[in-house]
């Protein structure tokens, strides 16, 4: 097994390295650079992101024709993991959810006119985008089977019934991707369309108030009534939605993973510091093997989590869905980086509780990790119906052609 990385890869690493630490993380340590939602203030971030185009470090993700330098998976472990060693960063690449997970979906499943009118805006950092599906019981959620939002085809249009909630980023997108039932077949009874912003028969109902920080436009319900719809706007085909769905949530769930590590081995960098400036009783923090002991086994737990991710990276970049795998790496990296985030507050003692470090903001985004793209328990329930029949197979090492 061979864990180098292209050399490619490395030079890109390494220039997001140097414009996190000269360009981001300045801006990250001046409050005036904070919108009221936790997150980078627009004014500060346009600029930021004109220079990242100027770097061609823009949109890594997506292929070259496209308008990005096609890294593929594993490539974008690497990357999307130092982007992430501020929690400015991700925005400023254009490898942000839930606009990432978007523009892959499009790049791969979009007709080419779908592809100009929807996707290019997102691509050239003009408009923001959001995915709507997830419900308020007894919708759809984790389980997009039970999903009550209706179109209805009328003529050479659908009608559009329903309400959603907890929809990232739909207060400042333009662009949206829709999930809604056209028949109850249990396959192919989900279709996915596209609508803009400005398009009458829709509404945000409220901006949900949560415990963390927030991407930009929120998390916010939304109501569809009589939503009307050309037949155009429907991605890869009636039914389909499903399908289009399993192909967006399972690489942008990685990305997720790719981004935390970052915050994880920042939480372990801040804790490191501190540790070895702070003196008590006459010993220094980072000397007392409680310390030790707590900052080895977080360091052992991010390496996992590389290791998971790269693995899923790796499986997906050959082709496969790489469920099993994906699933590993979500709960795994999931619960280390609230535990990352905890265990670096502990060492920090009062430092760490306020916000003259991004500890608290980190913790407090950390705990909507375990729920993100499928609840823990959701994913246990995959491993083990992998496990059920797979059996000892689930364990199997695949050998390589002579």
């Amino acid at each position: 097994m061979d864990f180098k990385i292209p050399p490619r890869v490395e030079d890109f690493r390494a220039r997001i390295a140097r414009f996190v630490e000269d360009e981001i993380l300045p801006l990250e340590a001046d409050r005036d650079a904070w919108d009221a939602h936790g997150n980078i203030a627009l004014n500060h971030l346009e600029p930021l992101r004109e220079k990242a185009r100027t770097e061609g470090l823009w949109c890594l993700q997506l292929k070259p024709e496209t308008g990005g330098q096609g890294l593929g998976k594993v490539g974008m472990a690497v990357c999307y993991e130092e982007m992430n060693r501020s929690i400015f960063g991700p925005v400023a690449f254009n490898s942000a959810a839930p606009d990432d997970g978007n523009m892959m979906v499009l790049e791969q499943a979009a007709s080419d006119a779908q592809k100009e009118r929807w996707l290019k805006p997102i691509v050239d950092g003009n408009v923001r985008s959001s995915f709507v599906m997830t419900e308020p019981r007894p919708g759809g959620g984790s389980d997009p089977g039970m999903m009550l939002t209706t179109a209805t085809k009328t003529g050479d249009r659908y009608v559009v019934r329903g309400r959603k909630w907890f929809i990232t980023g739909a207060e400042d997108a333009s662009h949206f991707i829709l999930l809604a039932r056209t028949s109850d077949d249990p396959r192919r009874g989900l279709t996915a369309f596209l609508h803009h912003r400005d398009e009458p028969g829709w509404r945000i109902e409220r901006r949900i108030p949560i415990m963390g920080p927030e991407e930009h436009g929120g998390h916010c319900e939304v109501v569809y009534e009589d939503m009307e719809l050309p037949a155009d706007r429907v991605i890869m085909g009636e039914g389909l939605g499903l399908k289009l769905t399993q192909m967006r949530l399972g690489p942008a769930r990685l990305t997720h993973c790719m981004r935390w590590l970052g915050l994880a081995k920042r939480c372990m960098e801040i804790a490191q510091e501190y540790a070895q400036n702070r003196h008590g009783f006459g010993v220094r923090l980072a000397d007392r093997e409680s310390i030790q002991i707590k900052m080895g086994d977080i360091a052992m737990g991010i390496e996992v989590g590389r290791l998971l991710v790269m693995k899923a990276a790796w499986e997906l970049d050959r082709g496969s869905f790489a469920r099993k795998e994906i699933s590993m790496a979500k709960i795994h990296v999931a619960n280390l980086l609230h535990k990352a985030a905890d265990v670096a507050i502990q060492i920090n003692g009062a430092r760490g509780y306020s916000q003259d470090t991004v500890l608290e903001w980190i913790y407090r985004y950390a705990r909507q990790a375990r729920l993100v793209d499928g609840a823990d328990e959701v994913h246990q329930m995959v491993l083990n119906r992998h496990l059920s029949d797979e059996k000892r197979a689930f364990w199997t090492w695949e050998t390589a052609e002579t």
